[in-house]
């Protein structure tokens, strides 16, 4: 190839790896408390309960101002087309031709004219209601209750990016686990080869090390990628744009805590889980809804007046003005509405008792998750220690074998045995570690903690 296009090509290559490498976007690095205040920042499901509460607050005006005086304007303008007309009586017509002998009388007559313009002012106000006082606390109620409901999506929100973070955290752990394997295969490689160059060792040696190692190169591949599945379900829990870049500061070690003694042995304290509050606030809704249809039976008094100005003229000119004015009460009592009310206070009743047990049914459910949750944490406690064991002696061997193979007196075949048990058990204890954690924080989220 011609040297000054060579060289151009070169240069062009480096001006494109460099801008590559410049523009390359650094990951975003959290640790999972911020990966859950991200989440509770930008979750849809805490924006909706958000919305809700917002919602609820302007029911509360709503239902308030049933209660408030209402003033309304009125204006009306009728033009008859054709005045309506009616027919004299004959009694009439014989007094009008008495009191004028001779005269014609026209026996039809009108008493509208054509034109008839109203203006006034309406106002309504209630005295007496008792469903309105009900109303408005249920109302207050229904807004206590969504503001529970944000405490639980939060909570909810919270745990899915857990469960989404903490497999990042094991996928990482196996990476440097399998980075540092790779590390020493290498070496013992290096060394083999040098002892074949030597005559010490046959090539089989060298091919069983070069075959183990290309093994853990193909499994790092796979980790690499399981890793970005992990952020991308963690990246979906938190509602973090999938296309930037985002990675985990935290490490299995530094969540790592053992649960307190009242943690698992105390009762549970139903109260702690957001679930229950929000339970309660239910049959408080469920109890004011009874109240509700109960008090329909009394009666309710209103208060109205209206003042209008009507103008009523043929055209603009020779029309004349009409004022009015009146209050009133109106006085509405229930007598007889065929059980109406009576059916919707039993069904008001019966969803109170279903409420009841929904809310009785939660509370056996919580029991039985932390029980499980306090028997998963023991059950881990001990495979972690036997896994704790077995790791040492994997690793005793696994030096053994090494040091007989560097002196002569071991084979490769024992080497590629005490390597792949090392590896079997690295594996174990770092799924032993992630299984504890688990547990610790199944733990936390069965106490409402």
């Amino acid at each position: 190839m011609n040297s000054p296009i060579r060289s151009w090509i070169l240069t062009a290559a480096g001006i494109l790896v460099f801008i590559t490498t410049m523009t390359a976007q650094e990951p975003t690095v959290m640790s999972l408390q911020q990966a859950i205040d991200y989440a509770w920042t930008n979750s849809l499901a805490v924006k909706n309960a958000q919305v809700n509460i917002a919602d609820a607050e302007q029911q509360i005006i709503e239902q308030r101002s049933v209660g408030l005086p209402q003033l309304t304007g009125e204006l009306n303008f009728q033009r008859y087309l054709k005045v309506p007309v009616q027919n004299l009586p004959d009694e009439f017509v014989s007094l009008i031709q008495a009191l004028n002998p001779g005269s014609e009388v026209n026996r039809e007559v009108s008493f509208f004219l054509r034109n008839n313009f109203t203006a006034g002012l309406n106002l309504d106000a209630m005295v007496f209601d008792g469903s309105y006082f009900v109303g408005l606390k249920a109302a207050k109620a229904y807004r206590s209750y969504v503001q529970s409901d944000l405490d639980v999506q939060r909570r909810s929100v919270k745990y899915n990016v857990v469960d989404a973070y903490l497999p990042v955290l094991l996928v990482n752990e196996n990476l440097q686990l399998l980075e540092k394997n790779i590390a020493n295969l290498e070496k013992l490689l290096f060394e083999t080869q040098q002892l074949y160059k030597e005559g010490f060792v046959e090539q089989l040696d060298v091919d069983r090390l070069e075959l183990s190692l290309a093994n853990l190169q193909v499994e790092k591949d796979n980790l690499d990628r399981q890793k970005e599945l992990a952020l991308s379900s963690l990246k979906f829990s938190m509602n973090y744009p999938v296309n930037d870049p985002l990675d985990v500061q935290d490490g299995i070690s530094d969540l790592m805590a053992e649960p307190s003694e009242a943690q698992l042995s105390q009762e549970v304290d139903y109260s702690a889980r957001p679930e229950i509050n929000q339970a309660d606030l239910g049959l408080q809704l469920n109890d004011l809804n009874v109240k509700l249809n109960k008090i329909g039976y009394l009666p309710t008094l209103r208060a109205y007046g209206a003042y209008q100005e009507a103008y009523q003229g043929n055209n603009s000119e020779d029309g004349f003005w009409a004022p009015t004015a009146f209050v009133g009460l109106r006085l509405s009592v229930p007598i007889f509405d065929g059980l109406f009310k009576s059916a919707k206070i039993q069904r008001a009743k019966l969803d109170f008792e279903k409420s009841q047990n929904q809310k009785d049914e939660l509370m056996n459910a919580i029991a039985l998750e932390v029980v499980n949750a306090r028997i998963s944490y023991f059950n881990a406690q001990r495979r972690l220690e036997n896994q704790r064991k077995n790791l040492a002696l994997a690793e005793r061997i696994y030096n053994t074998t090494q040091i007989k193979y560097r002196e002569g007196v071991g084979s490769s075949i024992e080497v590629t045995q005490a390597e792949q048990s090392l590896y079997d058990s690295q594996s174990n204890y770092t799924q032993a570690l992630y299984d504890i954690l688990v547990a610790k924080l199944k733990i936390d989220q069965a106490l409402g903690q």
